[in-house]
């Protein structure tokens, strides 16, 4: 059959699927909730996740009815795209905040929350980044994200600097001083696995920008009122130079590959690991064989935070993030209506304190949007509890690079940073072929140059 003709049969049965599922609801005076939902069946959880937070809400809403169906990868998108052809989006989607589900932002498909978020006033129960409309693809707060991702994390082995006579450094200076210490006992000072490009960009590089280029910096290059070329962006591209020639971060994490590097450092092999949240489940607990890369008792020697200040940048303490995906509602649903009432209160369920502790309790998320979750009653390892307490303690984030920026984009910058590292380039040189390729990729994009 033609494609073609396959999608509009299969977008048809969508409409009569859901005209008979309307009918329904004059057999039942609850409010029916359809919703489409992201999940692996087959997955570990799955079925406890579906009796921990879809059983626990129809328990405890007895005037709601979800009807609700499971899906994943790409016959889940598939799908979303045959909702949105025969116009019969479901009233709860769980949506990407990112690119991949852009067409919906686009299309006016996804309510805009804010007024709902600051009716509630639940601005003071998130991360700032969380409910941040620019952060989001559509410009708007069409999702509330369940989790937030710190694609920056400088983890520290306090064992390995007790060895060496340190104490974890405050400052770039105290950093530098220590490496020369942490060389002769044997260790590297810190451990990257920089021989996939990716590495460097989003979990150094995307911090160190927002550092030396300041607020919104990623959305003045967007809009033409700054550019790469800039002598803060190119400052930013010459630390990490900086870091090499210091001796700091060593040339051969240049060819330390993604697989091996935390096992080098469970094994004590540097002081320092930079990488994202998401490896803190590299060393906790493998429930399938009951080992851990690092124990939990060994654990409490890890401390996980961000990356020393430096001195002359716009601003310490940050980290670079990228919202999660969340639960959005649609737009068709009436403002003010039973059902959006209804929809809402599945929403804030669904990215609430509860269920987002679940969420952490089973490593399905590493750093939560709340900021209200008391980490140290859940039932995690300890590098967990450090990992869920991020998003509470670092409220300075930056945009991590390569969900700003098109491909093209972004792929010469992180060749770059590598040529960079090995003394291969020159910062400036390299910020030139950036702004280039950004010029390149604009004039062919626009008007549709995407947001943060």
């Amino acid at each position: 059959m033609n494609k073609s003709i396959c999608m509009l049969f299969m977008a048809l049965s969508l409409v009569y699927t859901n005209i008979f599922t309307d009918d329904l609801r004059g057999a039942d005076d609850r409010i029916l909730l359809r919703v489409y939902n992201y999940l692996d069946s087959a997955a570990a959880h799955s079925e406890e996740e579906i009796i921990r937070i879809w059983g626990a809400f129809e328990q405890a809403n007895p005037d709601i009815q979800i009807v609700r169906e499971d899906l994943c990868n790409e016959a889940y998108h598939n799908k979303l795209q045959l909702y949105t052809a025969a116009e019969s989006l479901p009233d709860i989607i769980y949506v990407w905040t990112s690119e991949k589900t852009k067409y919906l932002y686009g299309l006016g498909l996804l309510k805009n929350l804010s007024p709902l978020v600051i009716r509630d006033n639940l601005a003071s129960l998130y991360h700032p980044a969380a409910l941040d409309p620019a952060a989001q693809s559509g410009g708007y707060l069409g999702v509330i994200p369940w989790g937030i991702t710190s694609s920056h994390v400088f983890f520290v082995n306090k064992a390995v600097l007790k060895d060496a006579g340190l104490t974890p450094a405050k400052t770039y200076a105290e950093l530098k001083a220590q490496a020369p210490i942490l060389k002769a006992k044997g260790y590297d000072t810190i451990l990257m696995a920089n021989q996939d490009p990716w590495v460097m960009a989003s979990c150094l590089f995307s911090m160190l920008a927002g550092r030396f280029s300041g607020e919104d910096w990623e959305q003045n290059i967007l809009t033409g009122t700054a550019k790469f070329t800039d002598s803060n962006f190119v400052r930013a591209l010459g630390f990490v130079k900086t870091l090499v020639d210091d001796g700091v971060l060593a040339p051969t994490t240049f060819t330390t590959s993604y697989g091996e590097v935390a096992t080098q450092f469970a094994a004590n092999k540097g002081a320092y690991f930079i990488d994202g949240d998401w490896r803190i489940n590299a060393f906790i607990t493998d429930p399938y064989i009951d080992h851990a890369l690092i124990p939990p008792d060994e654990q409490r020697n890890i401390q996980l935070t961000v990356f020393p200040d430096i001195e002359g940048v716009y601003f310490n303490q940050s980290t670079s993030v990228m919202i999660s995906n969340g639960w959005a509602m649609n737009a068709a649903i009436p403002a003010g209506s039973p059902k959006e009432a209804a929809a809402w209160r599945l929403i804030t369920w669904l990215s609430g304190k509860e269920v987002q502790s679940y969420h952490l309790e089973t490593s399905g998320i590493a750093t939560p949007s709340r900021i209200d979750i008391k980490i140290g009653t859940l039932q995690l390892e300890p590098l967990q509890k450090a990992g869920g307490k991020l998003s509470s303690k670092h409220l300075i984030t930056t945009p991590v690079i390569d969900a700003v920026f098109d491909s093209r984009v972004y792929k010469v910058l992180t060749d770059g940073l590598h040529l960079i590292g090995l003394g291969l380039s020159a910062p400036e040189e390299v910020a030139e072929q950036v702004q280039r390729a950004f010029d390149q990729w604009k004039a062919q994009a626009y008007p549709d140059i995407p947001k943060a």
